[in-house]
């Protein structure tokens, strides 16, 4: 796989809000973090290199925790053998097994994933598999009401059962919970009717500038707005339309734009050498999220989710073994 050289950089656009504090009641809890959930799709990407667990709730989850935050996967698999080795992968990446569910009928998901020559991924998603039968326990309510912030897409909203669990678990949240809608748009498991249920629960929206022209479309924006030309505008329309606090949306090669009402801020980009970039934009999120929950300024939440991305496209796969380097970097910076 040949490899090649990009700017890792993003737009944002936002109004910062209240969260919720961390509890201590929860498994695991170290106080003086926060309890960081991703909800959503558990799956194992068949990569050419091999297989990996991933999934963006996963590799949310995984770096929340890496910067210090309790981060917890609530998901489903399968009661079958890659069920039971994602359990044991979850050990070895020190996330908590607690709220994963088990499915006696269905199998584990799985994704082929394929790279083209620039690391970017295409996926094929098996289904229906056991992350689409998610139940809304007793477990997984007490979750919801202590959890700092959540974060979800639509992948996992491809069923019913599904969706209407995924919607209850963020009901349930508190009103200062953080609420991350993370997008994501796969194939055709999407409606605009789901879009908009999601983005109206969300406290952040995370899109890319692929997705943004087709959400503007779907949450019929006026024709006269335009995601590329006037991407700050658009970005303002969207905030109104769902009440959202933040808009993320990343932009690869274009550079970096920060803005809020009153102010606006550029990144210009970090120049790194890609591996792939699976799980990358799940790192910039888990990054963002982590520095929004402490109050950081704009340029702090840029600075950091850019690092923190660019250093998992720089790796192998979307979970790379801790950087103490980078860690320090992500968790310090700074406008």
């Amino acid at each position: 796989m040949r490899t090649a050289v990009h700017r890792f950089a993003f737009i944002l656009f936002a109004c910062l809000g209240g969260h919720v504090s961390a509890s201590a009641s929860l498994p695991g809890f170290t106080a003086g973090n926060f309890t960081v959930v991703g909800l959503g799709e558990l799956l194992w990407d068949m990569l050419p290199q091999g297989r990996q667990l991933g999934g963006a709730p996963a590799n949310f989850a995984y770096i929340s925790s890496l910067l210090g935050d309790h981060g917890i996967v609530a998901s489903r698999l399968g009661e079958d053998d890659l069920g039971e080795e994602a359990r044991r992968r979850f050990q070895h990446l020190g996330l908590p097994t607690d709220f994963l569910q088990s499915d006696p009928d269905r199998p584990t998901g799985t994704v082929q994933v394929h790279l083209d020559a620039g690391g970017q991924p295409k996926y094929e998603i098996a289904g229906p598999v056991a992350w689409d039968f998610f139940e809304i326990t007793p477990e997984w309510r007490s979750l919801a009401a202590q959890a700092s912030a959540i974060s979800y897409g639509t992948l996992a909203q491809r069923s019913e059962v599904s969706r209407k669990t995924i919607l209850e678990f963020l009901d349930a949240a508190a009103a200062g919970a953080v609420r991350v809608f993370d997008v994501n748009l796969r194939q055709t498991f999407y409606t605009a009717e789901m879009l908009g249920d999601s983005a109206r629960r969300a406290t952040i929206i995370k899109l890319n500038d692929e997705e943004f022209p087709a959400i503007l479309r779907l949450l019929k924006a006026p024709a006269t707005l335009s995601a590329t030309r006037e991407p700050r505008t658009a970005m303002r329309w969207l905030l109104r339309t769902t009440g959202a606090k933040l808009v993320c949306v990343t932009r690869g090669a274009c550079g970096s734009l920060l803005a809020s009402p009153s102010d606006y801020h550029q990144h210009a980009g970090l120049q790194i050498t890609v591996a792939d970039t699976v799980g990358a934009g799940d790192a910039f999120a888990a990054a963002l999220v982590h520095h929004y929950l402490r109050g950081a300024a704009l340029g702090a939440m840029n600075e950091a989710a850019n690092t923190m991305g660019a250093w998992v496209a720089s790796c192998s796969g979307a979970t790379p073994e801790p950087d103490t380097r980078v860690l320090e970097k992500v968790r310090n910076a700074t406008a």
